[in-house]
């Protein structure tokens, strides 16, 4: 009896009609991948409903995660039979070695050659159960990630070894945990020798190498009852990735605690610190803050990369445009230029971009920040230090005795900050500083709101900008459709065809890959004065500057849609939500 084509088996089982299959085999002469593949990028079909129908053709057992056939048998050590990077490049997971015999878990049983070299390296005769392409890649990540320390991808071969050696140490000499949920006390003594162990040191130094390689802006360690987790952010999402054992909790926050010259005895109120970390040729810088919780200290490490980062402003994301405007509203020699937006925004890097364009010999720059995050030869920086009377304010009133031209003051917080910092811009100095507010028109009636008098404001405050951080696609796997009536609703769009996520090894399967900046950019003319004179409201104002032509944070991003930056979805969730 012949063998039923794939096509066919697609058909008669229901899941694609001929027209579809048609249509998939046109395409395939383009495309150059299977039919099959075509028809699940398209989303016509199922990457489950695909495994099962090609199984169904090749006579070979389907399995999925659900069932339970694609769990290895972790006790026969089958990651040294095939390792890491041959898995994930191949989709094959290695479940149960019997003899001679090796049963495998595979999406693509037609690629004879890697099978040939699965026999190879394996020195087994190979047995097939056949899965679905995420199936497969969420086992190999779960199970060499439990071994390497990779819950994404990558792998990572020292970090495995590490949460190995860790899991070896003896949790009786390590801390206890009481019923309440805090640490039992330790001698510092002990505290100290269990932080200095080769193994912590080893855990601590991959925990930040393999962020910084993931290109991690923060690393989460949070304890809980009967665990610990290690989170990283990337590109403003957290991701868990395999955690050390429970017991390892304090030397593991001891040492980071040693590193950033933090009191390690005190276990009862946050702290804060720094970390330089040598990395090959460059210095990267972390900034470390504790917080006491019900389990015990929570670390959070704000990473600081200065390569990773390039201070250019033509390179974060404005529109040409924006840009053109921005880079007129640095030329004026006096005023006030304020960046806007939530917490983790972008407007730090925004801040220093805009002050690596206007870097002059001739001109004599100040900062005052807190904390100093980058970093920049030619301008002055300064830390605020609260802690000794050492504010904002304070640093401002110093600043106008230095004979400065420019100034920088990371953050406008209250009225006393804000008064020197308008009054500096009326006296001939050009001021750049932030404020939390959630659109350009807003930081106008902010500043009002904490007492700045209309007087005052009108001559000397020249730009906003208000900014958010939007992910960009992966150019790698980024796929063309065409969105829904639903999803669009009243919206209309200058192409046809827009871009969304679908996710690839390049980008660890998330579909995203950096971000950049969407932004609505305020210059403040004759009109926008007359207004903040007579105290207008927040709708007039904004009515004014779009009416001036100001194209609002959703507007930027539909432009960055359009030129298929990034994804529809993102831009609804960073603009409106």
């Amino acid at each position: 009896m012949a063998r039923l084509r794939l096509g066919e088996i697609l058909i008669k089982q229901g899941l694609i009609t001929e027209a579809q299959f048609k249509e998939a085999l046109e395409a395939q002469k383009a495309e150059k991948i299977y039919v099959g593949e075509i028809l699940v990028n398209k989303g016509i079909l199922k990457e489950e409903d695909l495994a099962a129908a090609i199984g169904t053709q090749l006579l070979i057992p389907y399995a999925s995660r659900a069932s339970g056939m694609l769990t290895p048998q972790r006790e026969q050590h089958l990651e040294k039979l095939i390792p890491y990077e041959f898995a994930k490049e191949h989709l094959v997971l290695p479940l149960n070695r019997n003899m001679n015999s090796l049963s495998c878990g595979i999406f693509n049983p037609f690629d004879l050659m890697m099978i040939d070299n699965l026999k190879k390296i394996t020195g087994c005769e190979i047995n097939f159960v056949i899965a679905s392409r995420s199936d497969l890649l969420k086992g190999i990540l779960e199970f060499y990630g439990n071994l390497s320390g990779d819950s994404k991808a990558g792998g990572n071969v020292l970090w495995g070894e590490a949460l190995q050696r860790s899991r070896e140490l003896s949790p009786a000499s390590a801390v206890l945990v009481t019923e309440e949920g805090g640490e039992a006390e330790l001698s510092l003594d002990k505290v100290i020798a269990k932080a200095e162990e080769a193994p912590v040191i080893k855990l601590v130094d991959l925990i930040i190498r393999q962020a910084i390689d993931e290109r991690a802006s923060d690393i989460h360690i949070e304890p809980f009852k009967d665990k610990i987790e290690v989170r990283y952010r990337i590109d403003g999402e957290l991701y868990q990735i395999p955690p050390p054992a429970k017991h390892l909790h304090l030397p593991i926050i001891s040492r980071i605690k040693i590193l950033a010259k933090l009191d390690i005895s005190e276990k009862r109120l946050p702290q804060d610190g720094r970390i330089s970390a040598k990395l090959e040729d460059r210095t990267v810088d972390l900034r470390i803050s504790s917080l006491p919780t019900v389990w015990g200290e929570k670390i959070v490490m704000r990473i600081l990369d200065r390569e990773a980062i390039k201070l250019n402003l033509a390179t974060l994301g404005f529109e040409p445009s924006q840009l053109e405007l921005i880079r007129k509203g640095l030329q004026v020699p006096y005023g006030l230029f304020f960046v806007t937006g939530p917490t983790g925004s972008g407007k730090s890097t925004t801040l220093y971009s805009a002050l690596s364009e206007v870097i002059d010999p001739t001109k004599n720059i100040i900062t005052a920040e807190d904390p100093v995050e980058f970093r920049i030869d030619g301008i002055n920086q300064v830390q605020i230090r609260t802690d000794i009377g050492f504010t904002f304010a304070e640093a401002l009133r110093s600043f106008l005795r230095q004979d400065p031209d420019i100034i920088m003051v990371g953050e406008v917080r209250d009225l006393d900050t804000a008064q020197i910092c308008t009054r500096a811009a009326l006296t001939g100095h050009f001021v750049l500083s932030t404020l939390h507010t959630n659109d350009a028109p807003s930081a106008i009636t902010r500043l009002l709101d904490i007492g700045i008098s209309t007087y005052l404001l009108t001559p000397s405050l020249t730009m906003i900008v208000a900014q958010r951080l939007g992910r960009k696609l992966c150019p790698h796997c980024k796929e063309p459709y065409e969105p829904k009536a639903e999803e669009m609703g009243d919206l209309k769009l200058k192409t046809e065809l827009i871009y969304r996520a679908k996710g690839c090894d390049k980008c660890s399967h998330t579909g995203y890959r950096g971000r950049m900046v969407i932004a609505e950019v305020l210059m403040i003319d004759d009109d926008m004065r007359r207004l903040i004179s007579r105290n207008g409201s927040y709708t007039e104002l904004r009515d004014a500057a779009r009416k001036n032509g100001m194209m609002t944070l959703f507007e930027a991003g539909i432009r960055k849609v359009e030129a298929g930056t990034t994804s529809l979805e993102e831009v609804y969730g960073v603009t409106l939500g």
